[in-house]
């Protein structure tokens, strides 16, 4: 399905996902619902104040886990202000942050905050550094990371180098939502998506075709997302 007016909401049953915006350059910010559970996805800026008004405080202090595709601002820049109410709310248990292995954003911002705060810090962040790709578990939900392709320019869009980024698949009561990040056209994003029930596709690029391995065009991200039974196109450039 083509949509890309935010939010964007899916849910079969008690499994539910919630994509508050998926905007280039500015934020991303996915909530995702599984019984009991609430994990967030790509905490970009405003993901406090939307999972606020979307679940309440006491359901965002529950949060175990958070779930990072890449370094890029737009999907965690949210970060530093989720950690920080976690803290002044006073969160009792532990939370983990799984993220590509190499994304130095998160360490950054792990250890700038932890040197701030780490005497009047109530929870325990545990940082998870995705390598393998190996199916694990949060709670009831079966999480498989997955390697993409994307890239970025440097020294004024004179170099370009590959960016640390995956993508997941959350598996919930035989469900699959399949979960892209920013990618271009890459064959282990069409396995993953190929029969989930919900695809989540990145449609990043202006041009008709796309060469730069940054971003898929339109049409390429329509070709992944037809192969679920669902999908939803996000980060399409307004």
């Amino acid at each position: 399905m083509l949509k890309s007016e935010y939010p964007l909401k899916w849910r079969k049953d008690d499994f539910e996902i919630k994509i508050f915006c998926s905007i280039p350059n500015i934020a991303t910010g996915i909530l995702l619902k599984a019984g009991n559970a609430n994990l967030v996805i790509d905490p970009g800026d405003g993901i406090l104040r939307d999972l606020k008004d979307e679940i309440g405080t006491e359901k965002i202090l529950s949060i175990s886990d958070v779930f990072i595709s890449h370094g890029h601002h737009d999907h965690l820049g949210g970060v530093w202000s989720l950690l920080t109410y976690l803290r002044v709310m006073g969160k009792k248990n532990h939370l983990s942050i799984f993220f590509p292995k190499g994304c130095v954003e998160i360490k950054s911002i792990y250890q700038a905050f932890t040197k701030v705060y780490s005497k009047s810090l109530p929870y325990k962040i545990r940082l998870k550094e995705i390598e393998n790709y190996n199916v694990f578990s949060s709670g009831k939900v079966k999480i498989k990371p997955f390697p993409v392709i994307h890239k970025e320019f440097l020294a004024a869009k004179k170099i370009i180098r590959k960016v640390p980024a995956i993508g997941f698949k959350f598996i919930y009561k035989n469900k699959v939502i399949c979960y892209g990040g920013d990618t271009a056209y890459c064959e282990e994003l069409v396995k993953n998506a190929r029969g989930s029930d919900l695809a989540i596709i990145e449609a990043g690029h202006f041009n008709e075709k796309s060469d730069d391995m940054m971003h898929m065009t339109i049409d390429e991200a329509v070709k992944v997302g037809s192969l679920a039974k669902d999908f939803f196109l996000v980060h399409v450039p307004e």
